[in-house]
């Protein structure tokens, strides 16, 4: 194992200190603004805006790495990234934060596309599989690492919005020095989403489902346990609670997915995820809680990847990617109203609307699944897909699904220089602005 890890370590540990300052940026972001005494609205809303400029960054970020190559597109956007974390507390208002957080959405999945794509560079087809599930180790591992990074001082100060921008900044190190020959640039996203629908319309509904849920998850929950009553550590648990949940329950998940009716396990998943939502709006903070929406993140988190599977069943190899991609978008479409709608519901009936949210966002996944089981026979092609624990990340990371179509060896950009591989190749030709 180590002699497949060692050689992208570097790309490993970039995105490690990536996500810890991302993950640490979110969940202080809501403490900070239920602080200033912003309202769940307001809170959703900004929180959404994240949403969009990870949206929309997933077809700007491919102009940037075209201009400029990956180090330095990779440069930029970190920089980016690590400013605005800083001008959310040098300038403390809503308004500007729905702004910075579209741009930081932005530099996000930028960054995300610059190591994914070197990922899928160095990783030989036959270990796409073990490579993934180690990629998405690290991120589930550090995004809960993350939440402890609470504990060292107050929402309030300057500190952690410090300590947020200081990894993003870190993550810069082991990325620029990298000797890793650059990879080609990533294809544009295609997607042709009424032909998906068309024919895994169960798998659609499941991408934009869970993307409703969690991102309101991601958004609004450290505002729900800071209403609900825990302090700066308690949210840190909690969210931590989730995300490891989510990280351990996927596999057992995943692998009775793979032996069983897939639309069946999903109705389950689903079902069960419903009812323990409406248990947690009914519990006060504490232990019980805790343990609940740990169980809730195992069965939330398995949704998405689920459906990514179940696309993967009905479709031929050379659809997966476009498919795939078009799962992406829906999901990401549903990240991006999730924060807001949930924190309409808070803003009129408290906290415990967030679990009820769930409840009610998931019950029509359910609702639809159980009719789809009643009523209609899904076409599975052969070979069925396999299910793999994932996040949504940029849409690079799906070339290096195990179920993919087999690659070529990237064709990279030529290098002037042998003893500085890790430079960009000059562009002489000239651009056009836009």
């Amino acid at each position: 194992m180590w002699s497949l890890i060692a050689p992208i370590s570097s790309l490993l540990g970039g995105v490690a200190l990536l996500l810890l300052g991302n993950g640490l940026l979110n969940t202080l972001l809501t403490l900070r603004g239920v602080a200033e005494g912003y309202s769940t609205s307001m809170l959703g809303l900004i929180m959404s805006g994240y949403f969009v400029g990870f949206l929309l960054g997933t077809w700007l970020a491919i102009p940037l790495v075209r201009r400029v190559g990956h180090i330095r597109a990779f440069a930029f956007c970190a920089a980016l990234a690590a400013i605005t974390a800083l001008l959310h507390v040098l300038i403390v208002d809503p308004w500007v934060w729905l702004g910075l957080r579209v741009l930081y959405g932005l530099a996000l999945v930028s960054l995300y596309m610059v190591i994914e794509s070197w990922l899928n560079a160095q990783v030989p087809n036959d270990k796409r599989g073990q490579v993934f599930a180690v990629y998405m180790a690290v991120n589930l591992g550090a995004l809960a690492a993350a939440q402890q990074l609470l504990n060292l001082a107050s929402p309030s100060d300057f500190a952690l919005f410090a300590l947020a921008a200081m990894l993003i900044s870190a993550a810069l190190m082991p990325i620029t020095l990298t000797r890793q020959i650059q990879p080609s640039v990533p294809d544009t996203l295609h997607t042709n989403l009424r032909q998906i629908a068309g024919i895994a319309p169960l798998a659609i509904a499941a991408a934009g489902l869970s993307g409703l849920a969690l991102g309101a998850f991601w958004g609004m929950a450290p505002v729900y346990a800071s209403l609900n009553g825990f302090d700066a550590t308690g949210v840190g648990l909690l969210m931590s609670s989730t995300i490891l949940g989510g990280a351990l329950l996927q596999w057992p998940i995943g692998i009775y997915s793979d032996k069983h009716d897939r639309r069946l396990v999903l109705f389950w998943v689903v079902a069960l995820a419903v009812v323990v939502a409406v248990l947690m709006s009914l519990l006060p903070a504490g232990r019980l809680l805790l343990g609940l929406i740990f169980i809730w993140g195992g069965l939330a988190f398995a949704i998405y990847p689920i459906a990514v599977a179940q696309l993967i069943d009905q479709l031929h190899s050379d659809e997966i990617l476009a498919g795939s991609s078009s799962l992406l978008m829906v999901n990401g479409i549903g990240s991006v109203c999730g924060p807001l709608l949930a924190g309409l519901l808070m803003q009129h009936l408290g906290a415990q609307a967030l679990p009820l949210y769930f409840a009610a966002t998931l019950g029509l996944l359910a609702a639809y699944t159980l009719y789809r089981l009643r009523h209609v026979s899904d076409l599975v092609s052969a070979p069925a897909g396999h299910f793999m624990p994932m996040l949504r990340t940029s849409h690079t990371v799906l070339e290096l699904m195990p179920d993919a179509p087999p690659t070529d060896d990237p064709d990279p950009d030529p290098d002037p220089d042998p003893t500085d591989s890790h430079e960009d190749p000059p562009n002489p030709a000239p651009q056009t602005p836009g």
